[in-house]
């Protein structure tokens, strides 16, 4: 690599690494303390819980892989639980690709891409990247989400080391850290009629969609109905009018 391709990819790299741990690697890691515990509690070492982040990267996966071993599941079980749990990134890695994609790119990149596909690193990447020129994009990404799954990797270690330490409340309300920053982030990437009316219907129908569906299907279907919503009416709004 030459001293100018490298210079290139090094500098956006390192602003992404710099951005990432102002505040949402931060965010990301102290919600998977809590990973680091549950290992400690069903017998499993602290180099596993590590690498369950390192592998895995997905808190909710990774607790129910600690918890399914637990419960004595079968390991066959377990693999399909979290394969199915980890469906949600599909369509978040569609979407996120096409700003990610250069000419030439290899599929080994547009897999390791999908590795760092998460929560923070998807809703950041959408506020963040469209600003950026192209060529910047990727190295900005590797260096944002590098820097999620190095903090994440170290708070896990500290939950490990801090089992049956930090009271039990404190621990879920360190859970609940991610999804309030992923809507935080959510609302500052507003861009147009369309967002709003997708993140406004979403809260709005949560609830009722909880009372009326439940058994976990209740989120996707109220994302379903007002990202369907939300599409429409700002397709509407694009289409040229009669006459011009």
């Amino acid at each position: 690599m030459s001293k100018s391709v490298r210079s290139a990819w090094v500098r956006p790299a390192f602003t992404g690494f710099r951005d990432a741990v102002m505040l949402p690697a931060w965010v990301v890691g102290l919600s998977l303390m809590g990973v680091g515990s549950l290992a400690r509690d069903v017998g499993y070492p602290v180099e596993a819980a590590v690498l369950s982040t390192i592998l895995v990267w997905a808190g909710p996966s990774q607790v129910l892989f600690f918890a399914s071993i637990a419960a004595g599941a079968a390991w066959s079980a377990i693999a399909l639980a979290i394969g199915f749990a980890s469906l949600r990134f599909l369509p978040m890695t569609v979407a996120l690709l096409p700003l990610l994609r250069r000419p030439g790119q290899g599929i080994g990149t547009q897999l390791l891409i999908a590795h760092y596909v998460a929560v923070t690193s998807w809703v950041e990447s959408f506020r963040r990247l469209p600003a950026m020129p192209p060529e910047q994009r990727v190295p900005y990404f590797f260096g944002f989400a590098n820097a999620l799954i190095v903090v994440s990797s170290f708070t896990t270690f500290v939950g490990f080391q801090l089992a049956g330490v930090v009271p039990a409340p404190v621990a879920a309300g360190l859970l609940c850290l991610t999804p309030i920053f992923f809507l935080s982030s959510m609302t500052a990437g507003i861009r147009g009629l369309g967002d709003k009316i997708a993140i406004g219907l979403g809260l709005a129908l949560a609830p009722a969609a909880g009372w009326a569906i439940g058994g976990g299907f209740d989120l996707i279907a109220s994302g379903v109905v007002g990202g369907s919503i939300a599409f429409l009416v700002q397709r509407r709004r694009k289409a040229p009018k009669a006459g011009e």
